[in-house]
């Protein structure tokens, strides 16, 4: 999101006042830590632009909840997924290179 109101040319402080929420806040629905209500992330697309649904691409809430109980009911996945982390922070793997091994394994929709 701060890509998008950096391109539109708006700035933090000023998205926060038009949108009705602290910058600090504006600031953590940037960096994924807090989530808004879905009328602000509305208004926030519209003023910048986008289609909401865009924006809520960018929310991993539930998917991360999902891998936390997969890894929790299953300790081999659990394995594989730290691994995979461990990977990552190495340096060694890629998140698009993890995207596109689940899309030759599962098709086009997996993401």
């Amino acid at each position: 999101m701060r890509e998008l109101r950096e391109a539109a040319g708006i700035s933090l402080r000023e998205l926060a006042r038009e949108a009705k929420v602290s910058a600090p806040f504006l600031s953590d629905i940037e960096l994924g830590r807090r989530f808004p209500k879905d009328e602000t992330l509305t208004f926030i697309a519209n003023r910048l632009g986008v289609a909401l649904e865009t924006l809520k691409e960018h929310d991993n809430r539930s998917a991360i909840n999902d891998l936390k109980r997969m890894a929790d009911s299953a300790p081999s996945l659990g394995f594989a997924f730290r691994s995979m982390v461990e990977q990552v922070n190495a340096g060694t793997l890629t998140p698009d290179e993890i995207a596109a091994k689940l899309r030759d394994l599962y098709g086009p929709k997996a993401k």
